[in-house]
């Protein structure tokens, strides 16, 4: 039985181990590079937009450099490098979009050119800290 379940994850895990430049964020999502200012967040552990966004904001800032903004490039769909994964793509330069930028007061996972600044996505991060706490 240990054998059978080492197995399970040692499958699970394997994909994401081929791709030894993967960023695991905050959240726990994995960040895979798809070359230059492009990369795209492993959807996981049911994080919604806030969490995608917020995974993306760090990559973009620790591995990337970018303090500027990040744009959401490709929708949720398949993920182009795991296999029987969604992912949603992001990218720090503008010219790599289908379409033009925007901005926008809501958050998405699907309007493909919206950006957000890379240090207001960070926040996305920080939910934890933003609850009161009403001493109940």
């Amino acid at each position: 039985m240990l054998k059978k379940t080492f197995m399970a994850a040692t499958i699970a895990v394997l994909p994401l181990a081929a791709h030894a430049q993967s960023f695991r964020a905050i959240n726990d999502l994995f960040v895979v590079p798809l070359g230059g200012a492009t990369f795209e967040v492993i959807e996981a552990n049911g994080e919604g937009p806030r969490g995608i966004w917020c995974a993306a904001a760090e990559y973009a800032y620790n591995r990337l450099g970018a303090d500027d903004r990040v744009y959401l490039r490709v929708g949720r769909s398949p993920a182009q490098s795991v296999a029987g994964r969604k992912a949603v793509g992001f990218t720090t330069d503008p010219a790599a979009l289908p379409r033009a930028p925007f901005t926008s007061i809501s958050l998405s996972t699907s309007q493909v050119g919206m950006g957000l600044p890379v240090l207001h996505a960070i926040q996305f991060c920080h939910d934890d800290e933003l609850e009161p706490d009403f001493g109940f």
